[in-house]
């Protein structure tokens, strides 16, 4: 028997297509039922790799008798968040607003006008230990549908009313670069100076939050700023949120320590990582940062990839309905792998224990000791005790690969590839490595090809061969970040052509002509029950914030007076907002910081098979200038050339020409021109 779910592309909604709950996708048929037989609505909102919705589904969901209730009381619905952020945004405002948080799996309970009025996350068949039972809130809701359902109603007007609210429209009463200070300081106070990170467990790896603490010392001069990022970066990825076996990093740690976490790895998480640690490595040029990063690419490329250049979402922290059982070790099965005494080393490098440190078994970490440190115990070469350790995470690596792997959630989702598409480009960029290059450029020409209609319109999600969902702010904002991303990388304008034709839509479809800001969806998509505006920057940045960054850098390398009165608009709108409690916009506040602080100009010219040319860009692309944009302007360039050049893109450049034919650096700071270099050597000391 299937339901409903079955004939959708959705992996998450496919795992409910043998549920015996009568599931409805969302869709209008599914409320016109509800209008005609006048049922209130179960809506309830997961994602294919959450362990709680798996849990959820197993107690409940697979059950005949809660499926008979809710089949009897309710029209049923079941929604990917990941496919539709939108309808989840609107609903988990609901839910922490009622209860004080949130999470996943999301229980809804509205009318058969979409108005809720009863909200929550997981909950166990039958009520335990102080949590209510699922039957028992469908038997509660239902006599009241029945007998009080005008209070039902009222509330669902009054819930649905209060989520109206947008942020914005008010402006800051300080100036902009104290609520950076401001922001800086709350990171200050809430860091954990022996484990890294900010705050109490769980601990998110939050990498934008990093991302402005580099350009705050980069700007400021404040040390504790880059310290704390690079402690923070150290702790994770020595702790067990680190795979340490076959590389990525999961979603949380569920202690201080980064030891044990929340299995599962998503895409987002793994390209803001991969920034950061590029970023770090950037600023001091230390080799760590910069394994770190390849690790993250060589995990993605190898595991995470489409056939056709795309990428896929995330990978299930459950294997056999246990949660992180595939990552898990002991002793005896890393010695049956390594033999003894290699595999006793192994073992001591990365406290592999008997008691283990998660169920009895042991999640590999380096968090007690480095292997140098383990070097000089042992009395061994620290190159040759690496290369013993790589020669050993191979053979584990090929044992791990005969378990039952992780789900892995195969749909393309275009807000994250942009993230990803980003990464790759800063890493090739920054690694010189042409594997990254590549990469992001296929990520991009998938989106192109796949997820981008013929009149230019972005869609959401690509899987199964079906490419569909209107896009999101973050979908536009994030592939906008990709494409200047991408363009540094390669120094190709046409991807700078299309951020900005991108930029366009984002403007023509999102923006707020009342208020100002952008709105989650567009003009062109469901309206649905509210119409939201984010600027909070959570897991991941929101649209609102890397939008504000994406203007401020096209109208610094186009000169584009619109672009940098959008950008003004953008801040202004929202700065009131983040002003509140800064370090809430992590984000935001590198958008600011940008606005602020003194900005520069780098314009390289000369022919593109000169060989100055390429060392200047290379060093141009290597220093960590996050106040900085870098144009290329080949000579000769003409308008008609590579589908509108650098001199149509920015005009500015028309009269930055090379000298005497020999590669020339134009460099402006703060509105201040130098006089232009032909030496590299000399550059170098100038970005310096």
């Amino acid at each position: 028997m299937v339901n409903r779910l079955a004939k959708e592309k959705s992996p998450y909604l496919l795992q409910h297509a043998n549920n015996p709950v009568d599931w409805y996708p969302w869709s209008d048929e599914a409320f016109k039922r509800a209008q005609r037989f006048n049922l209130p609505i179960f809506l309830s909102i997961g994602y294919s790799t959450c362990h709680w919705c798996h849990v959820m589904e197993r107690e409940s969901f697979e059950d005949q008798e809660v499926a008979d209730a809710l089949n009897h009381h309710f029209v049923s619905i079941k929604v990917d968040r990941e496919e539709r952020p939108d309808i989840d945004q609107i609903y988990m405002t609901v839910c922490q607003a009622l209860t004080g948080q949130g999470g996943w799996p999301l229980t809804v309970i509205m009318t058969p006008d979409k108005k809720p009025f009863f909200a929550g996350t997981y909950f166990p068949k039958r009520s335990r230990w102080g949590r209510a039972g699922l039957l028992d809130i469908i038997e509660q809701v239902a006599d009241k549908w029945t007998n009080d359902r005008d209070k039902l109603i009222q509330a669902s007007d009054m819930i649905t009313e209060q989520v109206q609210f947008t942020p914005g429209g008010y402006l800051a009463d300080e100036p902009l670069a104290d609520i950076s200070a401001r922001g800086y300081k709350q990171f200050r106070q809430s860091f954990d100076k022996q484990y890294g990170g900010f705050g109490l467990a769980p601990k998110f790896p939050t990498p934008h939050n990093l991302l402005f603490l580099m350009r705050y010392w980069k700007q400021n001069g404040e040390e504790a700023a880059l310290n704390m990022a690079k402690k923070t970066l150290q702790s994770i990825y020595r702790g067990g949120i680190n795979d340490h076996i076959g590389f990525g990093f999961s979603r949380y740690s569920t202690d201080e320590k980064w030891l044990v976490p929340h299995f599962e790895k998503m895409l987002y998480d793994n390209a803001l990582l991969a920034l950061a640690f590029l970023e770090v490595y950037q600023a001091t040029q230390n080799d760590f940062y910069a394994g770190a990063a390849r690790q993250i690419f060589t995990y993605v490329l190898r595991d995470m990839t489409h056939p056709e250049g795309g990428f896929y979402s995330a990978e299930d922290a459950d294997s056999e309905g246990v949660e992180g059982k595939f990552y898990v070790w002991s002793p005896a099965e890393v010695y049956q792998v390594l033999g003894r005494e290699n595999g006793d080393i192994y073992c001591k490098v990365y406290n592999i224990t008997e008691s283990g440190n998660f169920e009895s078994k042991s999640i590999p970490n380096l968090i007690s000791a480095l292997p140098e440190e383990h070097a000089r115990k042992l009395g061994i070469e620290t190159r040759a005790l690496l290369q013993l350790l790589e020669e050993s995470r191979q053979k584990l690596f090929n044992h791990r690969a005969r378990r039952v792997h992780p789900f892995k959630d195969d749909k393309v989702l275009t807000a994250w590839n942009g993230l990803m598409m980003a990464a790759l480009a800063r890493g090739a960029a920054v690694l010189g490595d042409v594997r990254y290059r590549d990469a992001a450029v296929k990520a991009e020409q998938f989106i192109r090809h796949k997820l981008q209609r013929r009149d230019g319109r972005l869609l959401a999600r690509y899987r199964d061969g079906e490419s569909d969902l209107n896009g999101y702010l973050d979908d536009y904002a994030f592939v906008i970040w990709g494409l200047l991303e991408l363009y540094r990388a390669t120094f190709q304008a046409v991807y700078l052509s299309r951020a900005i034709d991108l930029t366009h839509h984002v403007r023509d479809l999102f923006w707020d002509q009342e208020q100002g800001g952008f709105f989650f969806y567009g003009t062109d998509s469901e309206q649905l029950i509210a119409r939201p505006k984010e600027i909070y920057d959570g897991a991941m940045p929101s649209g609102n914030s890397v939008m504000a960054a994406n203007l401020l850098q096209l109208a610094a390398i186009t000169g584009n007076s619109e672009l940098e009165e959008l950008a003004e608009r953008q801040i202004d709108i929202f700065a009131g907002t983040a002003a509140q409690h800064p370090r809430g916009y992590a984000y935001f506040l590198t958008a600011l910081l940008f606005a602020t602080g003194p900005t520069s100009e780098i314009v390289i010219t000369g022919q593109r098979d000169d060989p100055q040319v390429a060392e200047m860009l290379r060093l141009a692309q290597r220093q960590y200038a996050p106040g900085a944009v870098l144009i290329y302007r080949p000579e000769g360039d003409g308008d008609q050339q590579d589908g509108g050049q650098i001199g149509k893109l920015a005009p500015f450049t028309r009269e930055q020409k090379s000298i005497d034919g020999r590669a020339t650096a134009y460099v402006c700071r703060d509105r201040a021109c130098r006089e232009p270099v032909t030496e590299t050597e000399v550059l170098g000391s100038l970005l310096q």
